[in-house]
């Protein structure tokens, strides 16, 4: 069997792709996480979570008696969100998971949905990033005022990717990803522009989601001419 088709056998299993969602923000979970996320017993989830483990698409870290389970990394979380915006093949009637996930959500440790793919315009539109072999580079205006918001470009550089394209899940344009996504999104949640939903324990997967605050709506109308 084929690379892609194991991949696909394996995110094709509902129980999986719900785990695989769930660990969409980058954070770690446990099997007992996991395991109310899929709906499943704690054996087939040992099962399931072994699965993906050795496929690759999940890296596991032991701490004492815990076992905490997250994404092998930003290209795995980059080819789920890609996979997710494929068009359905029926017609959605209305977006499954509110409306407040599909405005502002993590995707990995950068922004995604409508401001996520709001602020990709902005940044590449206004000059702050210019197309690089790759993905992206910041421009000297970018550079000047990167540094001004606080976004540790230094910090971003040393990332596996600098700045690229993620194409997102319910907007079917891209947001930014890579280090530069990381940071900037960082620095909007540090500065309380965006806070995190707390979940309800039978609702993992909004701990994707992402709130804007008063304050952060009006510092993304005055930095990036963006309406929250």
């Amino acid at each position: 069997m084929s690379n892609l088709a194991t991949i696909a056998n394996l995110i094709g299993d509902p129980s999986r792709a719900a785990m695989l969602q769930a660990l969409l923000p980058g954070e770690a979970l446990t099997a007992g996480e996991l395991a109310r996320v899929a709906g499943i017993g704690a054996a087939a989830t040992s099962a399931q979570v072994k699965a993906l483990v050795e496929s690759g698409l999940v890296s596991v870290h032991a701490q004492g008696r815990h076992r905490y389970h997250r994404l092998a990394g930003e290209e795995v979380a980059s080819a789920l969100e890609t996979l997710m915006a494929l068009p359905q093949v029926s017609p959605r009637k209305s977006w499954p998971h509110g409306e407040g996930f599909r405005q502002a959500r993590l995707c990995w440790h950068h922004l995604a949905g409508r401001l996520g793919v709001a602020l990709h315009e902005r940044l590449t539109g206004d000059g702050w990033i210019e197309a690089a072999p790759g993905g992206w580079v910041a421009t000297a205006t970018g550079e000047a005022r990167f540094a001004k918001l606080g976004v540790d470009l230094a910090v971003a550089r040393r990332a596996s990717r600098f700045a690229c394209d993620c194409m997102d899940w319910s907007e079917r344009r891209p947001h930014l990803a890579g280090g530069l996504g990381r940071e900037v999104t960082s620095m909007m949640t540090r500065r309380l522009w965006l806070t995190r939903i707390e979940p309800s324990a039978t609702d993992l997967l909004q701990r994707r989601r992402l709130a804007c605050t008063p304050e952060g709506a009006r510092a993304l109308s005055l930095e990036f001419g963006i309406t929250a």
